[in-house]
């Protein structure tokens, strides 16, 4: 079977951003590629080479975003990509780097790339409990940790950035055995699904994009929680009557201010929301939004370009 294999360049803060863009289109793999994780391999020590070239830890700030789409699909999805590229570009209004967003295309032959793609993911261990672990992977927990299967074929979410990480870590701090949880734009359903694992009560996912529904409720199934989630395909919270102890939402900062008029009557008075995927232009922003609507901020999370924040429903 052949494929084209689509690579955007764009930054390490904008990677994410394309990323979800692409795993509109793709049931078959996105996969990026960054300076700065070869740059935390050798930080951290968790890889060792006995020789690495000098360029290859030169941080130039770029990141590879590819996507694996069938050639039969290639012409009705390459103008979609392009448009939703610019778009997405239109909306950063600027304020973040985002690089060229050139777009290149090759064929290629076969499955091969799946098991390269395969080996880009590891397990991940996020705020002291949770271990994201690939679905293809054998891993043996420690006593505590909770582990958080993910399908090969997931959207957008993995844990791996920091936008997702930090709201993990956040969920840890403010979730009990009988919160009912919200994740909003739920993508691959890892923040739902970590809170049920992590002993919430129930959970409740949306999301717009029908890739990203059928992944979560997948992902749900695989890790046993099927029965406590509700995978819910609609635009942000929707008309339903959800009403959470905890609310979760990892997007952007301008769709984050678009929610804030819905989220008062979805959270609990006294309950948590938890917020991610904004820089440093816009956080004061969505602190204003969500002041305005009822909300009083806790606290204040950042790594790298990106920030995560928490409030309490007044």
């Amino acid at each position: 079977m052949k494929f084209t294999e689509v690579t955007v360049h764009t930054t390490s803060e904008g990677s994410e951003l394309v990323a979800d863009i692409l795993w509109r289109y793709s049931n078959y793999g996105v996969a990026i590629s960054d300076v700065k994780d070869v740059i935390a391999l050798q930080r951290d020590k968790v890889m060792y080479w006995d020789y690495i070239d000098d360029a290859l830890t030169r941080d130039t700030g770029e990141a590879l975003v590819k996507a694996f789409i069938t050639v039969e699909d290639t012409p009705a999805y390459m103008p979609q990509i392009r448009a939703d590229i610019e778009e997405m570009k239109v909306n950063s209004g600027g304020c973040m780097p985002l690089g060229s967003l050139e777009i290149t295309t090759r064929t290629v032959e076969g499955d091969d790339w799946i098991e390269i793609w395969r080996k880009h993911f590891r397990p991940i261990h996020i705020g002291g409990r949770i271990v994201v672990v690939p679905e293809w992977i054998k891993y043996d927990p420690a006593p505590g940790e909770v582990i958080v299967k993910l399908d090969s074929n997931m959207a957008f979410g993995t844990g791996e950035h920091e936008t997702t990480s930090m709201c993990l870590e956040l969920l840890q701090e403010y979730l009990t055995e009988s919160s009912v949880c919200l994740d909003v734009g739920c993508g691959s359903g890892i923040l739902g699904i970590s809170a049920v694992l992590l002993g919430a009560k129930s959970a409740y996912l949306t999301d717009i994009d029908p890739v990203a529904t059928e992944s979560a409720a997948h992902n749900c199934a695989l890790n046993g929680v099927a029965d406590r989630c509700a995978v819910i395909r609609t635009d942000l919270v929707g008309e339903g009557e959800v009403i959470a102890d905890i609310a979760l939402a990892n997007i952007t900062a301008d769709v984050l201010c678009r929610l804030a008029p819905e989220m008062p009557a979805h959270v609990r008075a006294g309950g948590t929301l938890i917020l991610s995927g904004i820089i440093e232009e816009k956080l004061q922003g969505v602190l204003q939004a969500f002041g305005a609507v009822g909300f009083a901020h806790n606290k204040t999370v950042h790594k790298g370009e990106w920030y995560a924040v928490s409030f309490t429903k007044e």
